[in-house]
């Protein structure tokens, strides 16, 4: 078994180069099913997911040959896409980006609206 078949990142040529347990690493108490988890769950998921995201692609433009940080890279991003896809159809666009039949900006209170504790 090689770490393709862990993260199917297929940047791997075996486990001993990558290391790469990555599905385990960053996420060990997320679940992520969008079914069970709350408005607020699943936007903090996503920005940790972004981060890393981030984090990895600022340091992969110093390390471009670090093929863990290649295979978690790609791993969070698949799961930020499957996760940010999930949330849009429950709760409506991110972004305006996201193509949608109903415009829903309205419908929810605005980021500076939120209540006050």
């Amino acid at each position: 078994m090689d770490c393709n078949d862990v993260c199917n990142c297929n940047t791997c040529p075996n486990q001993r180069d990558c290391a790469c347990s990555c599905k385990y690493e960053f996420q060990k108490n997320m679940n992520d099913n969008a079914n069970e988890a709350t408005m607020e769950e699943l936007r903090e998921k996503l920005k940790c997911y972004r981060f890393a995201i981030i984090e990895l692609g600022l340091y992969l433009d110093t390390h471009p040959d670090d093929r863990k940080a290649i295979c978690l890279h790609n791993e969070y991003a698949k799961k930020f896409k499957v996760l940010s896809d999930q949330y849009q159809r429950v709760y409506g666009p991110l972004t305006n980006m996201y193509p949608c039949n109903k415009w829903r900006w309205l419908e929810g209170p605005w980021p500076w609206e939120g209540e006050c504790e």
